[in-house]
């Protein structure tokens, strides 16, 4: 078997641009689940605001379930890949028949526990009398469905680390197709509003899912799922290397059941749904710009993984440095696309004045840093590939830590809509330490594995 991609050796320009582009294209059809349903929302006649924000309510619960997937996902293909530079085959068949066991686990408990407690869960989110209905019907459904969304999530990484990002590029577009398709059936044609939206969604997530597992279990691909062999010991390695991005994601949550809070308690009954629905649409843009991030720090850490395994330093390093400067060319030009032209994506989800004005201004504060914030994404994800986990995972909480802050601390000073300012302060300081802290590991944490191995 041959993969699409050889990461040991095609050229590294090129192999990062092989990976890279799928990845992030991947990632940004990915967000279509969520913004085409609140896009759509958006324009449900005389409910569509209040609606909009019942379902922004239920963002942090839909990231936090998907980031179980990257959790297992991410940390197995990142110990798959090392396995595979080291030619042991029968560890990395191993690797992938535990994650798999993890993955199915993760999906049934989820399901029944977050069933049991979404009420609750949906209040500490921000909910309001007005919007509550409305996020108890998405979210209801949307859990039922979490089997799928998690194993579509976590069985994806185990296609792009093996060297076929196209395949895995296809895995997300077959469910964002289907999404885009069934969207305005059932929530138009259908007369099913809310609960349309995550009908549509769980079976554009089923269709993943299926396409994800078929492929693993086929001939085209090296390392397929298997049963047995199953280690308590393999299954935390793999939990450890998956935690720093799994509380990257599962902080997400967090962050927006703060913001949410935040706005509600200070807008008021007068401007607190309003704030969160314009909150909705500015998340929803800077979800634009993040997982196609996400896709090129994320999507090529393979090479890295792989090439840490087989000892091949030197090409770590060139990994490391192509891989930045794709992301500052991406965040480049999104920085300046989000100075002069937030407002034709603000109108896919309303048409009214107030909310425009607001979510305009809210995108244009949210992404003065994020050209800076490429070198949080790189340098974070690739110690992770590098097994660097307790590094990876400090840079990453300082961050948060830092946003929580902001979004709690600039209200008390000033107004609700101060807490938009949190997002770039953040980014910004946080962008210095990782890059401070990264130049000061790479080298050496490089020449150990350089030394281990006799070079």
């Amino acid at each position: 078997m041959k993969s699409e991609a050889n990461l040991e050796k095609d050229p590294v320009p090129s192999l990062v641009l092989r990976l890279a582009v799928p990845s992030m294209i991947a990632q940004f059809v990915n967000v279509l689940y969520s913004i085409i349903d609140r896009m759509y929302i958006g324009h449900i006649p005389d409910i569509g605001p209040v609606a909009l924000a019942g379902v922004g309510v239920c963002g942090p619960i839909v990231t936090l379930l998907s980031s179980f997937g990257t959790l297992v996902g991410l940390g197995g293909s990142i110990l798959l890949s090392i396995r595979l530079g080291e030619k042991n085959f029968q560890k990395a068949r191993q690797v992938l028949a535990n994650s798999f066991l993890m993955l199915c686990c993760f999906s049934v408990a989820l399901t029944v526990l977050f069933l049991l407690i979404k009420e609750q869960l949906l209040m500490w989110f921000g909910a309001s009398a007005d919007t509550f209905a409305y996020a108890d019907t998405y979210m209801t459904i949307y859990t039922a469905g979490t089997f799928f969304a998690l194993m579509a999530v976590g069985l994806n990484y185990f296609i792009n680390c093996q060297g076929f990002p196209m395949v895995g590029m296809a895995t997300v577009l077959i469910g964002a197709l289907s999404n885009i398709i069934l969207d305005p059936i059932f929530i138009f044609l259908f007369h099913m509003d809310v609960a349309g939206a995550a009908i549509a969604t769980v079976i554009s997530q089923f269709a993943s899912c299926m396409f994800a597992l078929f492929f693993l279990l086929g001939k085209k691909i090296h390392v397929r799922i298997s049963l047995g062999g199953y280690d308590r010991k393999l299954m935390k390695r793999i939990l450890y290397l998956g935690l720093s991005p799994f509380l990257i994601l599962a902080t997400d949550s967090i962050l927006l059941i703060v913001m949410n809070t935040v706005l509600q308690k200070y807008g008021g009954p007068e401007k607190g749904d309003m704030l969160i629905s314009c909150a909705t649409i500015v998340q929803s843009y800077m979800l634009i710009i993040t997982s196609p991030m996400l896709g090129i720090s994320g999507g090529t850490q393979a090479i890295i993984s792989y090439n840490y395994g087989a000892k091949n330093t030197q090409r770590v390093k060139n990994a490391e440095w192509t891989i930045l400067k794709l992301m500052l060319v991406f965040t480049t030009v999104m920085f300046f696309v989000s100075r002069f032209l937030p407002q034709y994506f603000v109108q896919l989800f309303t048409g009214e004045e107030e909310y425009m004005q607001f979510s305009i201004w809210g995108i244009r504060v949210f992404t003065m840093m994020i050209i800076p914030l490429s070198f949080q994404y790189v340098f974070v994800d690739g110690l992770t590939a590098l097994e660097r986990t307790k590094t990876a995972l400090a840079l990453s909480i300082t961050r948060k830590s830092m946003y929580v802050a902001g979004t709690i601390l600039l209200p008390l000073f000033f107004s609700a809509e101060a807490a938009f300012y949190a997002e770039p302060v953040s980014d910004g300081i946080s962008s210095v330490i990782s890059t401070c802290a990264f130049l000061l590991i790479l080298d050496k944490h490089l020449k150990r594995r350089e030394q281990a191995a006799g070079v």
